[in-house]
């Protein structure tokens, strides 16, 4: 029994003394939600500009590769154009009046020209140029349109349409395609033949009545360069 009332002395002697101490606790901080929200945030983001850098890669390597790679070993026919000009939201529509959005043209190379509905001799040239060189481009002629912007609201000759048939035959106001296409020095509008790329981008354009073996060159490299990043055919 002595243990047990030593045990109950001990136990109260430090409250009689009124020594009593506090007790302490250690408290660990918790993590704050902002800075965890903030880390994921921008972890996310860096996932989402691989994601874009991986997509974009073939376009950024097929224009690098033409560019910059070999500049002084290019012996492109057709002029460059530098800065390139991206395709404008300008008014187009079918030659029955019907709205086309100017987005719809993206994603597959162009070879355009331009006249107005009456196409004369040189325009009719033009046209048949398109067509013969889209065809010996052999199982690419499917990853470029041919595309005829009419730049009036005057008729077409049905002659003339059944000579282009599978092109993309738009009219738009001439000013307003001037604004995104331009002719060389001393030339016309009409003169030439134009290169859109996939992005939507004017990026090259031929001399006017130009050597349809040169063209063909300068579009085979192009095509080549642009394997992986256009879509052949439209839906």
């Amino acid at each position: 029994m002595s243990g047990s009332n030593s045990f109950g002395r001990d136990s109260i002697a430090p409250a009689e003394h009124g020594a009593a101490e506090p007790l302490n606790f250690t408290v660990h901080s918790l993590p704050r939600l902002d800075v965890e929200d903030s880390r994921r945030t921008r972890i996310g983001r860096i996932k989402m500009l691989l994601v874009l850098l991986v997509c974009a890669s073939p376009v950024i390597a097929s224009y690098f590769t033409y560019y910059v790679i070999r500049p002084q070993g290019r012996t492109n026919y057709g002029v460059l154009i530098s800065p390139q000009r991206p395709l404008p939201a300008f008014a187009l529509s079918t030659l029955d009046g019907k709205p086309v959005e100017a987005a719809s043209l993206k994603d597959q190379w162009l070879l355009v020209t331009a006249a107005p509905a009456s196409c004369d001799a040189g325009c009719e040239r033009r046209l048949y140029l398109q067509r013969q060189l889209r065809e010996t481009l052999g199982r690419d002629r499917d990853r470029l349109d041919k595309v005829w912007f009419v730049t009036d609201a005057g008729p077409v000759r049905p002659e003339v349409l059944r000579g282009i048939e599978g092109a993309q035959v738009l009219r738009v106001a001439r000013e307003e395609l001037a604004r995104w296409l331009a002719p060389a020095e001393g030339q016309q509008l009409e003169d030439h033949l134009y290169v859109v790329d996939p992005i939507g981008n004017w990026m090259m354009r031929f001399p006017a009545d130009a050597d349809p073996t040169k063209i063909k060159r300068d579009l085979v490299k192009l095509l080549r360069a642009s394997q992986h990043w256009d879509r052949a055919g439209r839906d």
